[in-house]
Order: C-alpha cells, then structure tokens, then sequence
C-alpha cells in the first residue's frame, strides 16, 4: 500500500484551495493551543484546575456564589489572557486575502481569528466570544476588558450598570443551545461551499461537530488538519495529523509559488 507523504498532501491541498471557489474553515481548540491556550480536556486545561460543573448555565444561574468563582477565574486570566494569533491564523488570513475564504465557522471563543485580520463579519463563532459580557436581564453587552480593570480589585461581582441584571460571559455555557442565528448561517455556508478545511478540530462537540457533514452532503471535499484522529478521517479527502500552523504555513506557501 502507497503511503503518501505530508508534502504531496500539503500539495493536493493547495491544489484543492486553487480549484475551489469557496472554502469555509471549520477550527477548534487545537488551533489555539500553539498559541498557549490549553485545550479544555488536556492536562492543565480548564477541566483539569476547575470543576466543569460550575460552567453550566443552571448552576451559573442559580448558585451566587458560582458566578463569584466565575469572576475570579476571569479576573486571575484563566479565561481571558492576552494571548496572540499564531501562524494557523494568519494563514487563514492569507486565505481570504487570495479571495479564497468564504468564511471562519469556530468552536473557540478567543478572538484569535479576528486578531489575525479575518473580516469579523466571515467568522461565525459557534460558542461565543469571552471579549464580551452580556447582561441576561437587558441584553446590554460590555467589553470585559472594561470591567476586568474596573473590578480586578473588587471582591464584588459587576451587574448590568443598566438595570442591575446579571452578567455572563457572552458564551455557550454546558446546557446553553448554540445561537441559533449564528448556527444556522454557518450551516448554509457549509452546505454550499465546494471545500471544507477543518483545522484543529477533534469533531467531538455536537452540534457544531456535524457541519462536515452539512458540507459533504452539499458536495463539498474534505480536508482535515488534526493533531489526532477524528471521526470524520474516513470520509474525508485529505488528512494531515500535524501542527496546524506547520501544515498551514507550508499550504499557502506552496498556492503562493502558484498564483
């Protein structure tokens, strides 16, 4: 059996993006760990030093004293620290600048993609943005940067300056439903693209995990950028378990030397 190295698929990608005339980027956690924030699930990830209970929508909703955790986890940087893009990101960047990307679909809520120069109008995250607080009483939403420096000394935990509700990182907490509005445009770019690139994405979390289905059923090829297996491997075109911002890097390098 022919094993095809990673330059040829490096190659059959950037050929791929050449031919294709939109392609959606599907990301997720492993993108951002090259850039030093630990996946949720991995050893010194949020799973391992908090209890994933306290991020359900029910607990924050009823338990003060949960949402007070919350807030010193935020103000300590647990969440929120001022990490950069790395060279994935700013590879996808160079995608749209080549009039190739129709759009950013992501699982992460760290701002990375629109740090990198994406349009902020091409990257539809699935999970929300921890940049923003939302009150739940109103639906007024401030920049937590804002409120970080306002209250890093503060033992009290900020409410709505605008009716006194409660705030809430404007993510998908465990039990949330994913935006339905947000959800729904990144299923209709899926499903008409004619190239889907998933990078750093193990597809476990539903529903966000099936929009390489909603692609493959609209025609679209599949390629799949992965530290480890997925189980969409099978059904896609190419598969390349690498670091993203290696494997990126070396694809637009290579459709650059082309067009």
């Amino acid at each position: 059996m022919d094993v095809v190295s990673q330059k040829e698929k490096i190659e059959k990608v950037a050929d791929m993006i050449i031919d294709a005339r939109k392609v959606v980027v599907f990301t997720g956690a492993g993108i951002s760990t090259e850039s030093g924030i630990p996946d949720f699930r991995s050893p010194g990830g949020l799973w391992s030093r908090f209890d994933p209970e306290d991020f359900t929508i029910e607990r924050f909703l009823n338990s003060p004293e949960t949402r007070k955790k919350q807030w010193h986890i935020l103000v300590e940087g647990g969440l929120t620290a001022d990490v950069q893009p790395n060279r994935a990101h700013f590879a996808i960047t160079e995608l749209e600048r080549l009039g190739k990307l129709s759009c950013v679909v992501t699982q992460n809520v760290d701002n990375l993609h629109q740090k990198a120069g994406v349009d902020p109008e091409k990257v539809f995250e699935l999970h929300g943005n921890m940049r923003w607080l939302r009150c739940l009483g109103c639906g007024e939403r401030y920049a937590m940067e804002g409120f970080l420096e306002k209250y890093r000394y503060n033992e009290e935990v900020p409410i709505c300056e605008k009716c006194s509700g409660i705030l809430k990182p404007d993510v998908v907490f465990f039990g949330e439903s994913l935006p339905e509005r947000t959800f729904r445009k990144a299923v209709l770019h899926a499903g008409s693209c004619d190239l889907l690139l998933v990078i750093g994405s193990s597809l476990v979390v539903h529903p966000a995990a099936y929009i390489p289905a909603y692609a493959q059923e609209g025609g679209a090829k599949l390629v799949i950028i992965n530290i480890g297996p997925t189980s969409f491997d099978r059904e896609a075109d190419v598969v390349i378990n690498a670091s993203a911002g290696e494997v990126m890097a070396e694809i637009i390098k290579n459709i650059k030397m082309r067009v």
